[in-house]
C-alpha cells in the first residue's frame, strides 16, 4: 500500500524539531553537560506528590470534566482574582479552563480562532510550537522581528496587523530569551489590540520564575509584592486577553501536561467543546497534585535560579552581546559576526566539546544566536560556559 499517497497535507507542513536532532546528537555523547533542555532541575513539591498518590490510591482515575475538576477551577479563578484583579461568577466574566498543558490551551485557541488564509502575529525569535499551530490550522503565523533587544513592542506589531490578523501572541518571559516585557509595552500592546479589534493571548508560562529586575507589578491586594508584569493586570483585560499559565514549569511537573487558561467566556466556550472531542480532559490525578500547587512556595528555587542567570551573564557577557535575561532559565547569546559562523555550525563544535545547546535558526528566521537553559547543576553549568566563552572568543 501507498502509505505516502494517504498521508495528507496537514503533517507536511510541520518540520520535525531540530531540538530532536540536538538530543539524538547528545545520545551519542558520555555524560554530557545538557545546556540544552527546557525543564526545571529542582523536585516536585512534596504536597503535589502527597496529594496526586492520594488521588491515585482514593481512586480518582478516571474523567474528570472537560473543564476540569471544580475544585481546582475554583482554585485558579481565586488565584487570578487576587494576581490579576478579574472577578468571576456573572455571565458576562471571564471563564477558566484547565488543560492538558499550556501546549494544550494554545492549541484549543489557534483551532478556535484560526482558520484558512488567517493570520495570528507572533515574536521572533518564538517558542518553536507558534508558526507549527497557525499552519496546522491552515492559516499563517506573521513573525514580528524583535532583534536586537527582543523585546515585542506595540511599534514592532502594528504594521504586520491587517484584515486578516485574528491575534496577537506575546510571551513574556520569554522562551528562547528570557526577556521579560515591561509594564508600559504590555499596556501599549493591549491598546494597539484593543483599536485594532484583535485578541492578545498572552503566554504565561514562565510568570512565576521571573527574577528581581523583572518585577515590576504588584498583585492586587499586595503591598509591594513584585509579580511579572502582564497585560491582563490592567482594567477591563479580561476581555480583551487570553491568559495562558502553566503548572508544568513552575513546579518540576512537565510530564503531568497540567496548564490552564483564562479569558472571554465565549471564546473559553467553544475551546472547552473542542478540548471535549480531542484532549477529553486534564489528567485527572494531575489535577488534584495541581490542586496544592498554588500554595507551593517556589521562591527558593527562583533564588537559585537567578544566581546560576548572574554566571550566564558574568561568563558569556564579555565575550558577545547578550539581552540579560530577567525571567524563564534561558539565555540567547550572539553568535559573534567575527567568528564567521552560523549559530548551527557553533552549536556543533560546541557538541564536538561535550556540551549541548540549541542553535537559534530553530526559534527564529535568523542563525545568529542560541539558546541554552541554566536548568542544571551549578557545577555542570560552569563547565558548560567555559567551554562556550572560549569557542565565543574564537
Amino acid at each position: 500500500m501507498d502509505i505516502q499517497r494517504l498521508i495528507c497535507d496537514r503533517p507536511r507542513t510541520i518540520e520535525v524539531s531540530g531540538i530532536r536532532r540536538v538530543f539524538e546528537l547528545g545520545a551519542k555523547l558520555k555524560d554530557p553537560i545538557n545546556l540544552s533542555i527546557g525543564q526545571p532541575d529542582f523536585a516536585v513539591p512534596e504536597p503535589m506528590k502527597r496529594v496526586a498518590i492520594e488521588a491515585i490510591e482514593q481512586g480518582r482515575n478516571g474523567y474528570s470534566l472537560t473543564q476540569g475538576i471544580p475544585e481546582l477551577r475554583e482554585r485558579v479563578k481565586r488565584e487570578l482574582t487576587n494576581d490579576l484583579g478579574w472577578s468571576f461568577g456573572s455571565k458576562a466574566d471571564p471563564v477558566a479552563l484547565i488543560t492538558s498543558g499550556t501546549s494544550g490551551a494554545l492549541l484549543l485557541a489557534f483551532l478556535c480562532l484560526m482558520g484558512p488564509g488567517e493570520e495570528i502575529i507572533i515574536p521572533d525569535p518564538y517558542f518553536v510550537m507558534y508558526p507549527h499551530l497557525a499552519s496546522l490550522c491552515g492559516g499563517k503565523a506573521v513573525r514580528c522581528d524583535t532583534y536586537p533587544d527582543f523585546r515585542m513592542t506595540a511599534a514592532r506589531v502594528e504594521p504586520l496587523i491587517t484584515e486578516r490578523t485574528k491575534a496577537v501572541l506575546c510571551n513574556s518571559p520569554g522562551n528562547p530569551t528570557g526577556v521579560v516585557a515591561t509594564r508600559e509595552e504590555c499596556r501599549d500592546l493591549l491598546d494597539l489590540c484593543r483599536r485594532k479589534g484583535v485578541l492578545l493571548i498572552s503566554d504565561e508560562i514562565y510568570d512565576g520564575f521571573t527574577f528581581e529586575d523583572g518585577l515590576t507589578d504588584v498583585a492586587v491586594g499586595d503591598t509591594g509584592v513584585g509579580k511579572c508584569p502582564s497585560p491582563a493586570r490592567f482594567a477591563g483585560a479580561s476581555e480583551d486577553v487570553l491568559v495562558v499559565r502553566g503548572f508544568g514549569k513552575t513546579y518540576g511537573v512537565t510530564g503531568w501536561r497540567m496548564g490552564y487558561v483564562a479569558g472571554p467566556g465565549e471564546l473559553i466556550t467553544e475551546m472547552a467543546k473542542i478540548q471535549q472531542y480531542t484532549f477529553v480532559c486534564a489528567p485527572s490525578m494531575a489535577q488534584w497534585g495541581c490542586l496544592a500547587a498554588l500554595d507551593c512556595d517556589i521562591s527558593g528555587h527562583v533564588r537559585d535560579y537567578e544566581a546560576r542567570r548572574d554566571m550566564v551573564v558574568s561568563m558569556l557577557g564579555c565575550v558577545t552581546n547578550l539581552s540579560v535575561p530577567a525571567g524563564a532559565f534561558y539565555a540567547f547569546p550572539e553568535v559573534p559576526a567575527g567568528l564567521g559562523c552560523s549559530a548551527t555550525e557553533l552549536c556543533d563544535r560546541a557538541i564536538e566539546r561535550n556540551v549541548l545547546t540549541i542553535p537559534g535558526g530553530i526559534f527564529s528566521e535568523r542563525d545568529t544566536h542560541f539558546r541554552l537553559s541554566f536548568a542544571t547543576r551549578p557545577d555542570k553549568l560552569e563547565q558548560g560556559l567555559s567551554v562556550l566563552a572560549e569557542l565565543l572568543s574564537g
